[in-house]
């Protein structure tokens, strides 16, 4: 064959991820928040996308099931706003708006019973229009707040207070930037010398004033030194209370008799022990941790239909809503010079409707999703965790018609609001667990609340081992072994037989 160049043909297919699909892809995995984050920064980019009123927006889509299980056809209004399944099913999309005109309010009131307004602003109705702080330009919801103390600084302040040598200030203002959230002094103080150049006598008798502050417990080194110093803050540190925190590792396996023995007290004494011990808090820097509770808001609204089955909603408050201004493009279009500005015009366009199509797919595939999961999983709805079946996402995709990692997509960060609580789309998918002669399979997370129940209702008498579970359980019919039992069990955070008959066992 001779090697010589040569012009060649060849047709291949190959899946190419365009931007478009990118960004698809991208907003459906997405949770409620980081959407708005994302849907903001867009809006900061694109001049033809804007947000929609709230009292021009379309009111959330829902969708229907009723108790049949057979799966309906799903069809679409015109408007293209509320899925429906089948004809009998209904959608509450329709409420009464408040009639209030709170515009007339004070006009209505009795005016004869209020003092004439002086105009000073200082009227004794603050909220009356014109005396009100709001109506300020100048003010800021951010003023009404007060500034929450952290720990370092309630420290600080009593660091300025108790100690006036400006050498043992400077050494006790260190040690408290090395104060963790839980109050404890995590960093050796030899090595806290070291870089400070002081003797370690010195940071030690600091060390000693800084353990007197509030709250009790603060700046120890482990937690038998936290419980110690609140005992002596309460005066309750004696002998026998010191060999008490020497051996925690007895009170923590709820060997009473070996604790009365070494601390040479009675069964009485060392209840009363055990009782001072537990009204301690084991980290006392929590108490000035200021931490921003996030809400959880579910992204699906499920409740029970009057008719019979369950309602499922989009939430309304997580779908952001934005448009495309044509106006504005036809605008501008027509003045646009050369080519630069029309191709920026018309990447902004398509990049602005296919940001509303994608949003609208988005929240057509969480729907279809979530009322999938319902369908499956309506015995988890009607009676509770017990009947949760096991699931898979590609149960999920088939009924529906979709790719399975689209459904595994759909279900990351989203949230559902249930009658029995608010659950993780993930939360529905369990493994599966045989059951014995050859019946239908159990839900793993069903079989831990079965473990649970069985925990909580043994006796202190009857403790039931791990060989005791999967007895009753088989006996149940659910086939598992006593490693699975063991793991389910440690997963969630129960001890032992052992344990738990030291801990329901009373002090002799």
């Amino acid at each position: 064959m001779a090697i010589t160049p040569r012009l060649e043909l060849r047709q291949s297919q190959t899946l190419v991820m365009t931007p478009q699909l990118q960004q698809a892809i991208k907003l459906l995995q997405l949770s409620n928040l980081d959407l708005t984050t994302y849907v903001e920064q867009e809006l900061e980019k694109n001049p033809l996308l804007e947000r929609a009123e709230s009292e021009t927006s379309p009111p959330a889509e829902t969708r229907g099931i009723d108790a049949d299980p057979s799966p309906p056809q799903a069809e679409r209004d015109q408007s293209g706003e509320s899925l429906q399944l089948n004809s009998d099913t209904t959608t509450n999309t329709a409420q009464e708006a408040l009639d209030t005109d709170f515009d007339n309010v004070y006009t209505n009131d009795s005016i004869g019973d209020r003092p004439a307004d002086t105009g000073a602003g200082d009227s004794f109705y603050p909220d009356r229009p014109g005396n009100s702080r709001f109506d300020n330009p100048d003010f800021s919801l951010e003023q009404t707040l007060s500034e929450e103390t952290t720990l370092k600084d309630f420290l600080t302040s009593q660091l300025q207070m108790e100690i006036a040598d400006p050498v043992d200030r400077a050494i006790g203002a260190q040690l408290i930037g090395l104060v963790d959230d839980a109050g404890y002094l995590g960093e050796d103080l030899g090595e806290v010398g070291e870089r400070l150049g002081c003797p370690l006598a010195d940071l030690e008798r600091v060390l000693a004033r800084l353990q007197q502050f509030e709250p009790a417990g603060i700046f120890a080194r482990n937690l038998k030194e936290c419980l110690a110093l609140q005992l002596k803050d309460r005066n309750r540190y004696d002998p026998a209370m010191a060999m008490l925190l020497e051996n925690l590792e007895l009170l923590a396996r709820r060997d009473l008799s070996a604790l009365m023995r070494l601390c040479g007290v009675d069964a009485e004494d060392i209840s009363q022990m055990v009782s001072e011990i537990k009204a301690l808090n084991p980290k006392p820097g929590l108490v000035y941790q200021s931490e921003i509770t996030q809400t959880l808001i579910p992204d699906v609204f499920v409740r029970q239909n009057p008719d019979g089955g369950w309602l499922i909603e989009l939430n309304s408050d997580t779908l952001p809503r934005v448009l495309v201004n044509a106006r504005y493009y036809a605008k501008i279009s027509g003045s646009a010079k050369d080519k630069t500005e029309k191709a920026y015009l018309s990447d902004c366009l398509n990049s602005a409707n296919w940001l509303v199509k994608s949003l609208d797919q988005r929240a057509n595939t969480i729907l279809k999703v979530a009322t999938e999961i319902v369908r499956q999983q309506d015995g988890f709805f009607a009676h509770g965790v017990q009947h949760l079946r096991p699931l898979n996402l590609r149960a999920i995709a088939d009924a529906i018609s979709m790719h399975e990692s689209t459904v595994s997509r759909v279900t990351a960060n989203k949230y559902m609001a249930t009658p029995r609580g608010i659950f993780e789309l993930k939360y529905f998918f369990t493994s599966a667990i045989n059951a014995t002669g050859g019946g239908e399979s159990h839900s793993a997370e069903a079989v831990r609340h079965r473990i649970r129940e069985l925990i909580e209702s043994e006796s202190a008498e009857d403790v039931y081992s791990d060989d005791r579970l999967v007895e009753i359980l088989t006996g149940s019919g659910i086939d598992i072994a006593r490693r699975t039992v063991a793991k389910y069990r440690e997963s969630m955070r129960i001890p032992s037989s052992v344990m738990r008959r030291r801990l329901k066992k009373k002090p002799a």
